[in-house]
This record gives C-alpha cells, sequence and structure tokens, in this order.
C-alpha cells in the first residue's frame, strides 16, 4: 500500500486528527528526507559552535592587538554570551508562534552578518558590541535547530538522531582551534583573528539551501491546526521511507497534542510544569558556567600561567575537544538503549572529578599546564555530556506549543551562566585568589547540578515526544 492509499484509508487530510499525524511520523524510519533536514540543520549548528569558541582561540591576539587587562577581557566574552542570552529568550515566543523553520533561517542570518562586524572591529569597545550583537543570532539557532531534529526524528531512534546531529556541535568546537591554527600559522596575529571572525559569514550559504531543503516542523503546524499542511509533510517522509523499502509499522497512537490550544508563556511555570522548569534552569545553567568559565579562558591560561607558546595552547585546545568529539558519539550510540537520566548523571560526576582534581593539584602545588590539562580535560569529558545532552532531553519535557519558549528558557540559562562565569572567573585570576578558588567553584557548581538531576530528572527514552511532553509525564 503506498502512502497516499495509506493516507486516504486513515481519512482525508481536512480530517486526519493530529494524534494520528503524530503517531505516524513516530514510526517512519529514518530516511534520506530525515538526513537532508539534519544536514541542513547540523551545518548551522557547526558554525554556531565555531563562532562562539572562536573567540577564545584568538583572545590572546586580540589582547595584543587591541589590548585590554584580565576584567577587559572577561567583559568582552561575557559580551557576547549576554547577547546569546537575549537571542535564547527571544527565539522561543518567535519559534512558537511563527515556526521553526523561519526561525531558524532568520537566527544564521543574523550571526553570519554580524559575524562581519567583529571581523572589522577597530577597538576593544567595538568588538565588544559586535559580539554583542552577534550573540542573539548564537543564542537563537541552537535551541532551535535542537527542536526541529527533536520533532522529526523517530521517538525510538531519537535520542541518537538528536545526538548525532549535536556531535556536529562538538565539530565546530574541534573545528575553531584547528582553523586557528591554521591560520596563525599563516597570517599574522594581529590579522588572523579578524580572518577567523570573518570566516563566519559562510553560513549565508546555509540560508540559501535551507530554504529549498527544509520543511516545516509537521508537529508545529498540528499543534496550529494546520492538519492539512501537516499531512503532506509526513506523506513526503513515507513517501521516502516506501522509496527505500524500509518498513512502515503501525501508527500507535499516544496522547492528544492538543492541536490549536494557544501558546501561553506563563504555562511553563503552571503547576504541571514548573518542577520541569525548574530543573531545565539548573541543569542548564550548572552545565555551561563550568563549560565557558574554564574553556574560554583556557588557551589563554595556558600562555599566561602554563608558559607555552599560542601554538601550542591550541593543540592541547584540540586535543581536549577531540575528547569532546569521542564522549558525544558514545553518548549517540548508547542513549536510546541505557536512557538520558543516568547518562546525565555521570556526566556531572565526571566534571565534578575533574574540578575536585584540580583542587587537589592546586593545593599540591602543582600549578602549571598539566594540571590546567589533566582537570580540563575530566571536566570538559563530563560537562560535555549535559552540554550536548540537554538539547535532547529539555524539548521532551514539553508539549509542542510551548517546546520553543521552555527549550529556549533553558537554553537562556546556558547563556546567562556563559555571560556571569567568565567574568567571575577573570576576577578571582586578577584578585590573586588563583587556580585553586577556581576549581572550588566549579566543583560546588557540578554538585547542585548532580543533585537537581538525581531529585527531579525523569526518564524519557523511547517515548512519543506527545508523551513525554504531556502531563502525566511527570
Amino acid at each position: 500500500m503506498s502512502p497516499a492509499d495509506q493516507s486516504a484509508s486513515e481519512g482525508a487530510a481536512s480530517h486526519v486528527s493530529a494524534v494520528t499525524l503524530a503517531a505516524r511520523m513516530d514510526r517512519i524510519p529514518m530516511t534520506s528526507r530525515h538526513r537532508r533536514v539534519a544536514a541542513v540543520v547540523a551545518a548551522g549548528t557547526f558554525f554556531d559552535a565555531f563562532d562562539s569558541l572562536v573567540l577564545g582561540v584568538a583572545l590572546t591576539a586580540i589582547s595584543a592587538s587591541l589590548g585590554q587587562g584580565l576584567v577587559g577581557t572577561g567583559l568582552l566574552i561575557s559580551a557576547g554570551y549576554l547577547g546569546q542570552f537575549l537571542g535564547a529568550v527571544l527565539i522561543g515566543p518567535f519559534a512558537d508562534r511563527y515556526g521553526r523553520r523561519r526561525a531558524f533561517l532568520f537566527a544564521i542570518t543574523a550571526f553570519s552578518i554580524l559575524s562581519v562586524g567583529c571581523a572589522l572591529a577597530w577597538s576593544i569597545e567595538a568588538l565588544t558590541v559586535a559580539r554583542l550583537l552577534q550573540g542573539l543570532g548564537l543564542g537563537a539557532e541552537t535551541p532551535v535547530a535542537a527542536i526541529l531534529i527533536s520533532e522529526y526524528a523517530p521517538a525510538l531512534r531519537r535520542g541518537r538522531a538528536v545526538m548525532l546531529y549535536q556531535a556536529i556541535f562538538a565539530w565546530g568546537v574541534f573545528a575553531a582551534p584547528l582553523a586557528g591554527l591554521a591560520v596563525f600559522a599563516v597570517v599574522e596575529p594581529a590579522l588572523a583573528w579578524r580572518v577567523l571572525f570573518a570566516l563566519g559569514v559562510l553560513p549565508l550559504l546555509i540560508v540559501l539551501l535551507g530554504r529549498h531543503v527544509l520543511p516545516e516542523s509537521a508537529r508545529w503546524l498540528m499543534s496550529k491546526g494546520h492538519v492539512g499542511r501537516a499531512e503532506e509533510i509526513v506523506v513526503e517522509f513515507e513517501e521516502a521511507a516506501m522509496k527505500e523499502n524500509k518498513e512502515l509499522p503501525a501508527p500507535e497512537e499516544r496522547i492528544e497534542p492538543e492541536p490549536g490550544k494557544p501558546t501561553r508563556l506563563t504555562e511553563i511555570f503552571s503547576p504541571t510544569y514548573r518542577t520541569r522548569t525548574i530543573l531545565n534552569g539548573v541543569l542548564w545553567f550548572t552545565t555551561y558556567f563550568v563549560t565557558y568559565g574554564y574553556s574560554v579562558w583556557l588557551p589563554s591560561l595556558y600562555v599566561s600561567i602554563g608558559g607555552l607558546k599560542i601554538s601550542e595552547a591550541l593543540y592541547l585546545t584540540l586535543a581536549i575537544a577531540a575528547a569532546q568529539l569521542v564522549v558525544v558519539y558514545l553518548f549517540a550510540i548508547s542513549v536510546d538503549r541505557i536512557g538520558r537520566r543516568p547518562l546525565l548523571l555521570a556526566g556531572y560526576v565526571v566534571a565534578a572529578g575533574g574540578a575536585l582534581l584540580g583542587v587537589g593539584l592546586v593545593q599540591g602545588g602543582l600549578t602549571g599546564w598539566p594540571t590546567l590539562f589533566a582537570a580540563g580535560l575530566l571536566i570538559a569529558m563530563g560537562c560535555y555530556v549535559p552540554a550536548a545532552g540537554l538539547f535532547l532531553y529539555i524539548p521532551e519535557l514539553y508539549p509542542t506549543r510551548i517546546r520553543g519558549w521552555g527549550t529556549s528558557v533553558g537554553s537562556s540559562m546556558n547563556r546567562l551562566a556563559s555571560v556571569i562565569a567568565p567574568t567571575v572567573v577573570g576576577a578571582l585570576l586578577a584578585g590573586g585568589l588563583g587556580l585553586g578558588a577556581v576549581f572550588v567553584m566549579f566543583a560546588v557548581v557540578l554538585i547542585v547540578g548532580l543533585v537537581a538531576m538525581a531529585r527531579w530528572g525523569v526518564e524519557t527514552k523511547a517515548r512519543s515526544l506527545e508523551e513525554t511532553g504531556g502531563p502525566t509525564s511527570q
């Protein structure tokens, strides 16, 4: 039976229920159509990661070129994350009201154009403002991209699909120091950092491609009552599966996703979703406070404290980025079998162990680059489990009508942490408290995240989004 005939047997487009369409989406195996959507979204996320981390790679050269102290450096770092905080907050209501596709393409356009502004900055003040504005697009892209992947992936393979997509973020993190090594090898440092920022204009090509390849989320269309349009997209994916000779099991209808119910921003704080929203914010904040508080400073700390050359610092940064790639792929192949909750808990344990190792080494008088690298490796590997995994886990906790808003509120907490952490780390170092105080702070923050996940975290593997986001899922 063809997908069109199957659709007809279930009812004409205007009469097919949203719950049936959601069930049909969940049973479709991964196809080339899924992969084309994932490729476009992943390409945007790759450059989001690259542009987010390139400042850390270029920081030493920027300091030498434009001149600023530790506090000024912290403010420059934090300005970008302040913009990302605002972008993450604003994109949720936009995506829930106007669609995932439109929000995604708008975010990429914004951060690509503003990358040029960063490259042309004539002073530290101008660069800080440009980085602030660029952050609006960077903060908006990642949450809406994760939602797009989640809403198209089949329920039984959603974890693997989202995490393989999220691995692209790790490749962007990996590419930033790699590009730094290449550019610094052939261009003077005063120009090299500008070249690195200028590379951020390349995602405009993704926008052109995405306009033709990327469909709107069928689940979002269902939530707005556009069932006919949603079915056209579902049939397109079913036809792709049939052309590839893949079996389409019978749909298993789950909880009614309440098509047409309006988005109310306050709903995430209602008794039904309040606990999830608190958990959401705590997990994002604790994970990214440590991730960005340490990783952005690390290359320059290798130079200023460890006594290494810029190229040597970038090689160590590259090694940690490679370790994160290993972590995210191990997560991807195991998350649908082991589950979200145990893996997220394990990530916090490893990261907290790295921070405590740093405390112990500093107390033992070891403050050189080996301490920075050893502690940083464990912190980076542990933190990357929730840093990547939350883009899978958090969208599963809300229904479609508020999924963008709930995810963006949580993502904004990671941006808020990213605003605060670099400045706090800079202040601790500038105040003479040293690495020991930084590692103690990181350990405390990570333990808070660990306790929150242990207390409130629920398991969502192998369940439909309608089920995990419904009021009875907790």
